[in-house]
């Protein structure tokens, strides 16, 4: 989905150009703009070769590993099994063992991390040593959704590329073009939910989060005093979300919670802008911690709730 990327190429390029390769480099946007397809194909196109990069003997990636030693197990038995919900000390401290020998095929290696948000502590202090004395002919590229959320001491050894989202009428454009059967109307309400976001818009249709949208803006507008909403909420979450249907729903629920808040009055503008920093706060949380998934569609129907005009009886 390498859509909107020019400035990020261009950037690259130039350093890959150059006489001196920056080591390490954070590609910052938010979840869906196409961030990991970029990470992999400048990868490639740094350390050559053709094929899927993915597959590339010095293209290493570390991503959410299996939850427990019995789910590796099932992983090497080509059985189903659970993820952790965050990228572990010893996922980087086995990258860094590779990194003692030389590339396989030429003079580069690239690390890619995906999503750097999510390195339990461990992880990121182990990643620090490598990036202040980092491997010869070694570059990382550590993608993020929440740059927050990392080391500052991290950030700090990063060159930062910057993906923006796309306009309404691009990704209207990108839509009609890869699901072209989709109706117009669910479409149209995609691209306002994605933020411009390309794989935002497609979780959004191949998920159903049509209704999800619809009784998400009428908590937020109307409020919910008899929490009739905020069931019908929940029952539209669903009872076992999987880890990408709960992302796609807390990206949908702060798009709807900043969504216009520029032209509202001041005292309503401040609900929705304090309940979209609530639910900056409940994504990064859902990572790390096994919410409870009525819970967490309470609470988000709680946020969403507070941002009416009279989301309770003192304020009416």
């Amino acid at each position: 989905m390498l859509i909107g990327h020019e400035d990020a190429w261009a950037a690259w390029n130039a350093a890959r150009n150059g006489e001196r390769m920056h080591h390490a480099w954070l590609l910052i946007g938010k979840a869906g703009l196409g961030k990991t397809q970029f990470a992999l194909a400048a990868a490639q196109s740094l350390v050559g070769g053709g094929g899927d990069p993915a597959r590339h003997p010095d293209i290493l990636r570390i991503s959410y590993g299996p939850k427990t030693k019995e789910d590796a197990k099932k992983r090497d038995d080509g059985k189903p099994f659970e993820l952790a919900r965050g990228i572990k000390i010893e996922q980087v401290r086995e990258t860094q063992r590779r990194l003692t020998t030389r590339p396989t095929l030429g003079d580069w290696r690239v690390v890619i991390i995906d999503p750097a948000d999510d390195m339990e502590t461990g992880a990121a202090n182990a990643l620090l040593k490598s990036l202040e004395e980092p491997p010869q002919g070694c570059v990382f590229l550590l993608v993020s959704h929440n740059p927050s959320r990392l080391l500052p001491t991290i950030r700090s050894r990063c060159r930062t590329l910057r993906f923006a989202g796309l306009s309404d009428e691009a990704l209207g454009r990108f839509l009609a073009d890869r699901v072209p059967d989709a109706p117009g109307a669910e479409r149209s309400a995609a691209v306002l939910a994605a933020a411009g976001s390309p794989g935002a818009a497609l979780a959004f249709l191949g998920l159903g989060l049509a209704p999800l949208a619809k009784a998400m803006r009428h908590i937020r507008d109307s409020g919910d005093l008899g929490f009739d909403a905020r069931g019908e909420l929940a029952s539209l979450i669903g009872q076992r979300p999987d880890r990408e249907r709960m992302r796609a729903v807390l990206d949908l629920a702060r798009t709807l919670a900043g969504e216009g808040a520029e032209t509202l009055p001041a005292r309503l503008a401040a609900k929705r802008i304090d309940a979209h920093s609530a639910l900056v706060r409940l994504s990064a949380e859902q990572a790390t911690y096994n919410y409870d998934p009525g819970l967490f569609a309470l609470e988000i129907g709680n946020l969403l709730a507070a941002c009416a005009a009279a989301s309770t009886p003192a304020d009416a």
